[in-house]
């Protein structure tokens, strides 16, 4: 996804030094953390090695899949935590994690400087890291002639047929995200008709974004010119754009796992994630396919 790759930079822990956040000293043990995330979650192994080095923090990530997978895993697993910390979860899944109490409460000193708008709820369970718009882009070159399509309605219209692939939403947050875009649009007695046109005219529904975005969509290896991603993809990928007006707000959060075993350390991170220097980092940037950078709108701290 032009999603959340989140590079850490010497000056970024520099500062985490100065505030008083290293771990660690001497000849001691690196304290160890595993940081649960979404398969487009991307750090130069480089970076992580510095961030140890200068807070003790020694940060293992380990993928699950897309938004939609991570959450499951960490419900699955919640009696005993696969990790320590978790980002990724987004507006589209947090609900079904916060019902099933994956995570336990912690407010990060910045965690309360965002807009209150992109807080999952009052509980300081999950913490909001960055935001960004899910949408359907459209590869121009690929629709050989057919003029762009700009409306959900169009997506359906005959024109377009057997040209869009699509997330599912059972385990893929764009997906999801696409869903819910589609129920705010046609309303509760109108998006399942809308849904039975779009299988009428071909939509072809893959298991995730990764698979979406770089084997189906035309503009990269595939051949179908639209598909569902963000608004910011076509910055990195030539002759495409996004159709603004079948855009979904996504909220991607981070939260301290409930029964971590590390759960000073993982507060630590977090506490990292959201603060005024990471958040200028990764603001305004491009990512592709998890070895680039994101491009993200700050949810806190700005």
């Amino acid at each position: 996804m032009f999603r959340r790759a989140l590079l850490l930079t010497a000056p970024l822990l520099t500062a985490l030094l100065a505030a008083g956040c290293s771990l660690g000293g001497g000849d001691s043990q690196p304290a160890g953390v595993t940081l649960v995330t979404h398969d487009s979650f991307a750090v130069r192994p480089e970076l992580l090695d510095e961030f140890q080095k200068t807070t003790g923090i020694k940060v293992e990530v380990r993928k699950t899949g897309d938004a939609g997978a991570l959450t499951n895993q960490l419900v699955l697993t919640k009696a005993n935590p696969i990790g320590d910390i978790a980002y990724g979860v987004d507006n589209t899944f947090a609900s079904r994690a916060l019902q099933e109490n994956v995570f336990q409460p912690y407010q990060s000193p910045d965690g309360d400087k965002g807009p209150q708008r992109y807080e999952a709820d009052n509980t300081h369970r999950l913490t909001a890291i960055d935001v960004g718009d899910v949408c359907v882009n459209v590869h121009t070159a690929g629709l050989k002639g057919v003029a762009e399509p700009k409306t959900f309605e169009d997506l359906a219209d005959p024109r377009y047929k057997d040209m869009l692939v699509v997330e599912s939403p059972a385990t893929s947050s764009p997906g999801l995200a696409f869903l819910l875009a589609t129920v705010k649009h046609y309303g509760p007695t109108g998006w399942q008709d809308y849904w039975t046109r779009l299988k009428a005219n071909g939509v072809q529904v893959v298991s995730g974004w990764e698979e979406a975005y770089n084997q189906d969509f035309s503009a990269t290896k595939g051949t179908k010119p639209l598909v569902v991603s963000y608004a910011s993809s076509p910055a990195a990928t030539p002759d495409t754009k996004a159709l603004l007006d079948t855009c979904y707000r996504q909220v991607e959060y981070a939260g301290v796992l409930a029964g971590a075993k590390h759960p000073d350390q993982a507060k630590k991170v977090l506490d990292w994630l959201v603060s005024q220097q990471f958040q200028a980092e990764v603001a305004d940037r491009l990512r592709l396919g998890g070895s680039e950078l994101a491009d993200l709108t700050p949810a806190v701290g700005s």
